[in-house]
């Protein structure tokens, strides 16, 4: 049952990484959408971002769900 607990774990922090990765991309392409006055790359900024949050929020909270869900 601690391999499960582990893997549960290393999953919660492998999806809130990729979460935190697409988020500051999302800043990199607003920064950009900014610099050159491109409301198509700001757009696309924001979504990226919000998008990142949440995965980051899928990884805090639901992931360690499946713990308690399965034990």
């Amino acid at each position: 049952m601690e391999f499960f607990q582990q893997c549960i774990a290393i999953l919660a922090t492998i999806v809130s990484v990729m979460g935190g990765g697409i988020g500051m991309w999302g800043i990199v392409n607003l920064l950009e959408g900014y610099g050159g006055d491109n409301p198509a790359s700001k757009s696309q900024g924001i979504k990226q971002l919000i998008a990142g949050g949440g995965i980051v929020l899928i990884g805090m909270k639901v992931i360690p769900m499946l713990a308690t869900m399965f034990g």
